[in-house]
């Protein structure tokens, strides 16, 4: 069978789900809408993937890739922990090539094949947090505890990013990006410069 010729690559119909997601959550990806989007015919849909669910499942590990993967190579290289931590929760806050997916997929995890990829993102994400912390200077068992606080900053951040801008602007992208007040406010809570060991608590 020879390929179609065909305007899309398979990355494209991945990030196209992606975006149809973060609109309309799971049932906004379905197969003609985003090929009407995408200026295609079914065709190409079924060169790359055999139906729906392979379409929903490889989007999902695009934005694993992407968001977790990638956000962690990206700061590997820094050696100084805190430092590492300061970008990590730096990128995460501002980078959003898909804007308003986090809460969508989240809001989204009774769904089988969203349920299987956000535990294993989660999982991920809240075990390189725990090590960070941990590199910082915290017991292991606070610094699970400060990752877990760290996150639920994190979805909130981007839960009010999406929802209600006009409530909370300092979450809202602007020309010069997000308010950089904001971002230094909570680099200050979540990535504090020194640890107080007498109480095992990160102290700004």
């Amino acid at each position: 069978m020879e390929m179609p010729h065909v305007k899309v690559t398979r990355e494209d119909w991945l990030r196209a789900a992606l975006d149809a997601l973060a609109a309309d959550g799971v049932r906004g990806v379905a197969v003609e809408p985003i090929a009407k989007r995408l200026g295609v015919s079914r065709g190409s849909f079924y060169w790359y993937f055999k139906d729906r669910a392979a379409l929903l499942s490889g989007a999902l590990e695009l934005w694993e890739r992407q968001l977790t993967d990638q956000f962690i190579a990206d700061v590997a290289p820094i050696a100084d922990p805190r430092e590492r931590l300061e970008a990590l929760v730096r990128n995460a806050l501002t980078r959003e090539p898909f804007a308003g997916l986090e809460p969508a997929i989240v809001a989204h995890a009774d769904d089988p094949i969203v349920k299987d990829v956000l535990e294993r993102v989660t999982e991920r994400r809240m075990d390189y947090l725990t090590d960070l912390y941990t590199e910082c200077g915290l017991r292991e068992a606070d610094a699970r505890r400060q990752a877990v606080v760290a996150y639920a900053v994190y979805l909130g951040w981007k839960e009010l990013r999406r929802a209600a801008p006009a409530i909370a602007p300092e979450t809202a992208p602007s020309s010069e990006g997000v308010s950089g007040a904001a971002i230094g406010h909570l680099l200050a809570v979540l990535a504090p410069a020194h640890v107080d060991n007498g109480n095992t608590d990160l102290a700004p």
